[in-house]
């Protein structure tokens, strides 16, 4: 979190995160004050970095330190090489995907996620958007929310999205997706329902954004960064899937009886598309 957020902090606050990023076992053995001044700081800048990095406060910065510094196995991301060969391909992708689900875990903020349930179980339809490879993910979670009787969409012309959002009505819920957070169409999609009163979610990498701006929920995913082969959105698209996953369930949980029925009625549904129109 710190990593991702350091080139973008104000100067105080970036000295704080730079101490931290060099001394991390002594940050988590001082006060805010004593922090600020090791930093050349205050200890009210220390605090202002809490509030940027979206966290409840100095010791869950201290908690977050602390539990890092317990990671023994953490290998980071690694890139594939020139005519490497496919074990160690495997290897890599794989690390890669374990590694991407465990940061987006730590980096979801229960309360956010509590209150994007809450929103998308009563909401009358659902807008996903996404552009490129986070279109494919709003796909994804269209054909989930459809499957339990969420009236959902998810256009990849962004035109359609604006069009749609425009007519949206105040029970509805707009989902911008973007791993950047700085995809300029999906940030004025969002910023087109939040002025039609429409609710708004944010699923971007951590940190603040011009699509987490216009949220009035905002999810995280992992916010490490890509190895070369970025453009093939591998590891972004792993974490986009798993927050979107794990929305699906929480809705599904919270009407258990009325899911289990739709994911009846809707197997069913396929199953006589694939048995010649018969019913079995």
């Amino acid at each position: 979190m710190l990593t991702e957020m350091l080139p973008i902090l104000p100067p105080s606050e970036k000295k704080i995160a730079s101490y931290i990023i060099e001394n991390p076992q002594e940050a988590i053995t001082l006060t805010a004050q004593e922090l600020g001044k090791r930093s050349s700081t205050s200890g009210a800048a220390v605090i202002r970095l809490c509030k940027s990095l979206d966290l409840k406060g100095f010791q869950d910065l201290k908690f977050r330190i602390a539990g890092d510094l317990q990671k023994t196995n953490d290998q980071g991301f690694r890139d594939v090489e020139p005519n490497e060969p496919l074990p160690s391909i495997i290897e890599k992708m794989t690390n890669n995907s374990i590694q991407t689900i465990r940061e987006t875990v730590e980096l979801l903020n229960t309360e956010e996620l509590q209150k994007a349930v809450e929103v998308l179980q009563k909401a009358n339809k659902i807008h996903f958007i996404g552009v490129g490879a986070s279109g494919i993910i709003a796909q994804d979670a269209q054909q989930k929310f459809l499957r339990i009787n969420k009236m959902s969409y998810a256009f990849s012309d962004i035109h359609m999205a604006a069009t749609l959002v425009a007519n949206a009505e105040e029970n509805d819920v707009v989902v911008g997706i973007s791993f950047s957070g700085e995809t300029l169409e999906v940030a004025n999609v969002l910023k087109l329902a939040k002025q039609n009163n429409i609710t708004t979610i944010s699923l971007t990498k951590y940190g603040s954004s011009n699509v987490t701006e216009q949220a009035d929920i905002r999810l995280y995913t992992s916010a490490t960064k890509e190895p070369t082969f970025r453009s093939g959105a591998t590891s972004s698209r792993i974490a986009q899937l798993q927050v979107i996953d794990i929305l699906f369930m929480c809705v599904a949980s919270m009407q258990y009886d009325q899911t289990v029925k739709h994911i009846d009625t809707t197997r069913e549904a396929i199953d006589f598309l694939t048995n010649n129109g018969k019913r079995k």
